[in-house]
């Protein structure tokens, strides 16, 4: 819209008030009809407005939909890195109590009790601390779904995107079940390892 100023203020002979009065009347009719311009161009800017707020709720939308699975994928690397830590700690004990095995079975070493109970600690500690991993895992993912699923049902996100199983929760049980058959075979001489 073209800006528009108000009409003038009317010079008025003031020698007759009859006249005066009839262009004061026609300039507060243009002041008025002014007024009711600028009403209707806001009520065109209150539209316009309205217009991008739906497109801007619509992005939000996503937005919020886009962060669920950024939080999938974070919590997907922090199981990650419980596997690289309980990986390590079953690995390097399960060297440990092998490379102390064969020395005592060598005849070397006499006493290898100290050694081969840290090996079997660290294995312990590997398995201890990748269950409490998967747990939480599960836990934190149950309870992001359930939200996921409140908001889509609320109509808050879209919820198009799939939500599917974590490949490195699988990996997790994988690597649980391999370290429970590694402790198994070091204290009880039983598993695929021996």
């Amino acid at each position: 819209m073209k800006e528009t100023q108000p009409p003038p203020l009317p010079v008025v002979d003031a020698s007759k008030p009859d006249q005066a009065s009839v262009q004061y009347s026609a300039h507060r009719t243009g002041l008025s009809t002014h007024r009711t311009a600028l009403s209707e161009h806001r009520t065109s800017l209150s539209e316009y407005r309205t217009d991008l707020s739906g497109e801007r709720t619509e992005m939000s939308m996503r937005r919020t939909g886009m962060s669920f699975q950024r939080t999938r994928m974070s919590a997907d690397r922090t199981l990650m890195s419980v596997i690289r830590t309980s990986l390590s700690l079953i690995g390097f004990g399960f060297t440990i109590f092998q490379f102390f095995g064969k020395l005592k079975e060598a005849g070397t070493l006499t006493h290898a009790a100290a050694p081969r109970n840290f090996g079997i600690s660290l294995v312990l500690l590997g398995i201890v601390m990748l269950l409490i991993g998967i747990l939480y895992h599960v836990q934190f993912m149950l309870g992001l779904r359930r939200i996921r699923e409140a908001m889509r049902e609320e109509g808050l996100i879209h919820g198009e995107s799939v939500f599917p199983p974590s490949l490195t929760l699988i990996t997790a049980i994988a690597l649980l079940a391999i370290g429970i058959f590694a402790i198994a075979d070091m204290v009880f001489q039983f598993g695929p390892f021996g």
